[in-house]
């Protein structure tokens, strides 16, 4: 009874759970091969460990479970962001393991740009409330930089208008740090540019720059995406380098322009904001020159007016020394008699001195008699002035230490290795300085002699007595004359306007004009 109790009752056919799961996701994928589903991202936690990524998908109803392999999120154009409404294109399959189904997504993009927008309003805010775009964490810009730091596409149009408008204006040296300026990665890689140029050295081989420029062409809100990256606006907000904006047109906005401390219409309008106009410049030099000719003139003129007035309120100086002069006079005139009387007075008083060698030995005993006294009060107070300095200075032995002096040795050897450093960097900077300006003086020289002339197929016609002839019409017939060619010198004797050669066997070379004077060219600058 019991073996028959366990038979089977029913023709239904029997299936293992494996067959049942294989046989769903066969269905489900044949199915769902291929599909467009909209909803709202939720659970995103970024990518796993092995490089895909794991969320679901939602509306105000259901819910479904989502998957993007490593590959595929290398490929998105935008990442994943929880709350982010999106159209995700892909197939449906079933995930054995725990019964559930799932979309394997291959294309992810925003569901229109109100999706965009609202995204960008919301970061916009949370951004804003941290401080990140306040106006009191803005820097100025230098007014004169040494050296600007551009981050953009090497290949575009952007870096040429940058390096054109500064090198018209005020040439100086431009560094680039080349980015993608669209596509997924481009957020982090200008993060990673802007991060670059505030690690680099003030001394270091490569400058750190003074004034830093994003810069992008126009392009819809998908293309400027990248700008609007979290990162990147945290970057630019903590960078120690004033930095300037200049992505779009002048409609376009991006988080990066609220964060920057300046936001420039176009990369030409923020090369413009970079530097000053070098002409405008040397413009303003030579007219406060002027000015200040002209007031130190004046006040050398009002400064000499008030000294001639006080001159004239001043008495001569014969007023000034008569007086003196009168009472010179009169004590010259005093002195003769007054030698007279003095030196009879002088007479008397010597010829009442009787003088004995008794005197003088009791006089020279006294003078001994004082000397000895003093010598004695001299040894004593030398003795006390010993004593009084040696305990002092057993006193003072106590507290001196060397502490003092060795540290005050060792900041002063700190200072002297600073100035050195300092002395180096300074001559190197000059001898850079002398050598770029001979350069452009050799250069000029060349540009403006002669000899460049002659080069192209000129000469140069003098005469006897070596003055430049300018027009055959000073040419006489028989006269000497010395035509200076490229490579050498050749005398000639000119007959009716045209010119025999020494020698006799070079044909006659016509009268050349001299060399025209070459335009100097313009300061046009250059990129160091």
């Amino acid at each position: 009874m019991n073996e028959l109790a366990t038979e089977s009752r029913t023709n239904a056919a029997e299936y293992t759970v494996s067959e049942i799961s294989g046989a769903l996701k066969r269905t489900v994928e044949d199915a769902f091969g291929n599909v467009r589903v909209r909803g709202e991202i939720s659970g995103y936690r970024g990518q796993h460990s092995s490089g895909h990524a794991y969320f679901s998908l939602k509306d105000d109803r259901s819910r479904i479970e989502a998957v993007v392999w490593k590959g595929t999120m290398s490929r998105l154009k935008f990442r994943p962001e929880e709350g982010m409404e999106v159209i995700a294109t892909g197939r449906l399959t079933t995930y054995p393991g725990s019964s559930k189904y799932q979309i394997v997504i291959d294309n992810l993009e925003p569901a229109g740009a109100g999706a965009l927008m609202a995204l960008l309003e919301e970061r916009k805010r949370r951004l804003a409330a941290e401080g990140l775009f306040d106006d009191r964490r803005k820097q100025l810009l230098p007014f004169m930089p040494l050296v600007i730091g551009v981050v953009t596409s090497p290949t575009g149009a952007v870096i040429r208008d940058i390096i054109h408008r500064i090198k018209d204006r005020f040439p100086l040296h431009v560094l680039v740090w080349p980015v993608r300026v669209q596509g997924e990665t481009s957020g982090a890689e200008v993060a990673a540019a802007v991060n670059g140029f505030n690690e680099l050295s003030e001394l270091g081989a490569i400058r750190r720059p003074d004034l830093l420029i994003v810069a992008r062409g126009g392009g819809s809100l998908e293309d400027l995406w990248g700008f609007n990256d979290e990162g990147l606006v945290r970057a630019v907000a903590a960078s120690h380098i004033p930095v300037i904006s200049a992505v779009g047109h002048e409609t376009d906005w991006t988080l990066i322009d609220l964060a920057a401390d300046r936001r420039a219409p176009t990369p030409t309008g923020a090369a413009e904001l970079a530097v000053p106009v070098k002409a405008e410049l040397e413009a303003v030099l030579a007219n406060l020159g002027a000015r200040l000719r002209g007031a130190v003139s004046r006040m050398i003129d009002r400064r000499s007016q008030a000294v001639r007035a006080a001159a004239r309120a001043l008495p001569t100086p014969d007023q000034l020394l008569a007086l003196p002069r009168r009472r010179f006079d009169e004590a010259t005139s005093r002195l003769g008699r007054a030698l007279t009387v003095t030196t009879e007075r002088k007479r008397a008083r010597l010829s009442a001195v009787r003088l004995s060698p008794a005197t003088l030995a009791r006089r020279i005993s006294e003078t001994r008699r004082h000397l000895d006294r003093d010598m004695l009060r001299a040894d004593a107070a030398l003795r006390a002035m010993v004593r009084e300095k040696r305990i002092r200075f057993d006193r003072t032995k106590g507290r001196l230490s060397p502490e003092p002096l060795v540290r005050r040795q060792e900041a002063f050897g700190q200072q002297l290795t600073a100035l050195e450093r300092r002395a180096v960097l300074a001559v190197g900077r000059r001898l850079e300085r002398a050598r770029t300006s001979l350069s452009q003086a050799d250069r000029l020289m060349a540009t403006l002699s002669h000899k460049a002339v002659l080069a192209r197929g000129f000469a140069l016609v003098r005469d006897a007595d070596g003055t430049v002839l300018k027009r055959a019409a000073e040419v006489a017939a028989g006269a000497a004359l010395s035509i200076e060619f490229a490579d050498g010198t050749t005398n000639a004797i000119a007959i009716s306007g045209s010119a025999i050669a020494a020698s006799g066997e070079a044909k006659p070379k016509p009268v050349a004009r001299p060399a025209a004077k070459v335009k100097e060219p313009g300061n046009q600058g250059s990129l160091f």
